[in-house]
């Protein structure tokens, strides 16, 4: 890869993994599924005047975005809400091992020796970091992310089988739906909608124009440039850097800690990751 692409992958996995700890901030003020619900406003408004999506794609999004976008933001977030962003970020890895088991029933795909091994070791992990007694209160917020996690492997599988679609256009029209769902999840799970928005300070409008223009749109569009450029192979490993973004973010900004338990647990989840995500060369 060239050095400026590396840069962009690194910029592409800090951006992504600062989105927890920012996220985070913002539900200081906003409840976190009115907080996602501004969020894909914002990208709906910033996308549409460049990317339309056709009336038919648009029918066939609806449920996407219901389950990849509205619920699983809704499940991902409020228990983000519950614990602290570092934490999130490690069992939010979660949704690299279930990519592979939904992809498994759903579609029928193979999993190798090599990827279930590192599944192992990811669910292992993720047991380690749920086994903490600083957690024990929260376990709730634990099941929420880790609900959100196989929720996002399923929405997965549902926009592979739509086929090859233009990663923005494919944003825009998930955003599109995502947005009055989550406005209508919000004022029917949560309260006080309206005073959050008329009382809102500057840094949670922040908040909400980081998560909508720079987590969403800025980013995937580094993001789909270098799948452009380069194979999956390629670029997959950069977004390791993800949670040790957020864990770093959650530490230094909302002064958070990590136990060793988590920290180890976190560890595990990774190199399981790694272990599913990082292919051989076959270059000789």
């Amino acid at each position: 890869m060239k050095f400026i692409d590396m840069l962009m992958a690194i910029l592409v996995a800090v951006i992504w993994g600062m989105g927890f700890v920012v996220a985070k901030a913002g539900m200081d003020h906003f409840s976190p599924i009115l907080l996602m619900a501004l969020r894909f406003a914002c990208t709906t408004l910033c996308l549409i005047w460049f990317f339309r999506p056709s009336f038919e794609l648009l029918k066939k999004l609806f449920w996407i975005a219901l389950i990849s976008a509205s619920l699983q933001y809704s499940l991902t977030f409020t228990g983000v809400k519950g614990i602290d962003a570092s934490t999130s970020a490690l069992l939010i890895q979660l949704e690299v091992p279930f990519g592979l088991l939904t992809a498994w029933l759903l579609l029928g795909e193979r999993i190798s020796l090599k990827q279930s091994f590192g599944m192992l070791l990811a669910f292992a992990g993720a047991v380690l970091i749920v086994g903490e007694p600083k957690l024990s209160n929260d376990f709730v917020s634990v099941m929420l992310l880790v609900s959100g996690a196989l929720t996002w492997a399923i929405g997965q599988v549902m926009i592979k089988k739509l086929g090859k679609i233009s990663g923005f256009v494919m944003i825009c029209g998930i955003a599109i739906w995502a947005t009055p769902q989550l406005f209508i999840a919000s004022f029917l799970l949560e309260s006080n909608q309206i005073e959050q928005v008329k009382t809102a300070p500057l840094e949670a409008w922040l908040a909400v124009i980081y998560l909508g223009l720079v987590m969403t749109t800025l980013a995937y569009a580094l993001w789909y440039r270098l799948l452009g450029l380069y194979s999956v192979n390629q670029v997959m490993p950069f977004l390791l850097l993800l949670p040790l973004t957020s864990v770093i973010g959650g530490i230094f900004f909302l002064d958070e800690s990590l136990t060793l338990k988590i920290a180890m647990g976190g560890l595990l989840a990774l190199i399981g990751v790694a272990v599913i995500t990082i292919k051989r060369s076959n270059s000789a």
